[in-house]
Parts: structure tokens; C-alpha cells; sequence
């Protein structure tokens, strides 16, 4: 059983976590970049967090519910953005002890293999036009660049610096 004070130090880090992720989100979908076929969220920058804090993996797929309230894919977006965000984040933290020099350099793989194939399928199966392969592909493509460039361009500086700082002890909660 948790100590009281390390519940609600939990509690407030996974509500944290998720309302910092839908900020980010509804920031990035103010300038039309989080939803459609476009998608560049700077949220996805904290889908390193669980690498500190298991309170990172309810706290990502809340905020990404959250955020997903704005998506025009509705439903359907609300069930599998954060099915994807949870079981994203839970393989984070299974690889958080990988590192090269020190660095989680595995860490942001999850995030950008999953969003390409659920993200990537499913704004693939709502276009007007309907479902090609071609389609699929370049969403995929395009979900995986812009990913790969938020997860490792803005995601693992993040977390190293989160190393480097007082900050991550703050974050430890086992």
C-alpha cells in the first residue's frame, strides 16, 4: 500500500504529465499542425517521461484523451489516440534502462512505431476518398517524420537535460 503522500505525489504527477500534454497539443493544433494528415505535436516531446516516472504512462493517455476531445475523428480517435499512448508510454518504460553513453536513446521508438501504425491507419481510413495503399504509405511517412523529429529532435535532448537537472529527482516516484 502506498504512503499517502506518495499517492498524492502520483496523483498530482499523472495529472501533471496529462494536462501539460494536452496544452501542447491544443498549441500545436492552434497553428493546424495535431490533427488531419499533418500532425507535428510538440506534446509528443513527453512521450520520454516514462523513462523517470511510471506515472507517465496513465498521464500521456489521459492528456492525449484530453487533446483528442479537439480531433474531428472523433470517437474513434478518442479510444485508440490514448490506447496508443498508453501501451506506447508502458513500452518506454520497459526499455528506460537501455542507453548508449548514458543516454535512453531507445526511448522515443515506441511513440513513433506505434502513432505510425495506429495514427497512420486511422487517418488513412477516414480520408474522403477512402483507403489505398498509397494513401496508408504516406501517411505513414508522413506520421513517422514528423515523430521521429519531435521524439528524438525535441524528446530525448529533453530528457537528457531532465538527467542533468535537479529536476528528474522530483520526477522519481517509483
Amino acid at each position: 500500500m502506498l504512503k499517502s503522500d506518495n499517492r498524492s505525489q502520483k496523483i498530482t504527477q499523472t495529472a501533471s504529465i496529462a494536462a501539460i500534454y494536452a496544452i501542447l497539443t491544443y498549441i500545436s493544433a492552434s497553428m493546424g499542425l495535431a490533427y488531419l494528415g499533418m500532425q507535428f505535436r510538440i506534446s509528443e516531446a513527453l512521450t520520454i517521461l516514462p523513462i523517470f516516472t511510471p506515472s507517465a504512462i496513465p498521464g500521456l493517455a489521459i492528456g492525449c484523451l484530453i487533446a483528442n476531445i479537439g480531433s474531428p475523428y472523433g470517437i474513434i480517435d478518442l479510444i485508440l489516440g490514448p490506447f496508443s499512448s498508453f501501451l506506447a508510454a508502458k513500452l518506454t518504460r520497459k526499455l528506460r534502462h537501455f542507453r548508449v553513453r548514458g543516454i535512453p536513446i531507445l526511448a522515443p521508438l515506441p511513440s513513433i512505431i506505434i502513432n505510425v501504425l495506429v495514427v497512420g491507419s486511422l487517418v488513412t481510413c477516414m480520408l474522403p476518398e477512402g483507403f489505398t495503399l498509397i494513401s496508408l504509405l504516406a501517411s505513414m511517412i508522413n506520421i513517422g517524420l514528423s515523430e521521429l523529429a519531435i521524439c528524438y529532435g525535441i524528446g530525448l535532448p529533453l530528457a537528457v537535460l531532465l538527467e542533468k537537472t535537479n529536476i528528474i529527482k522530483t520526477l522519481s516516484v517509483s
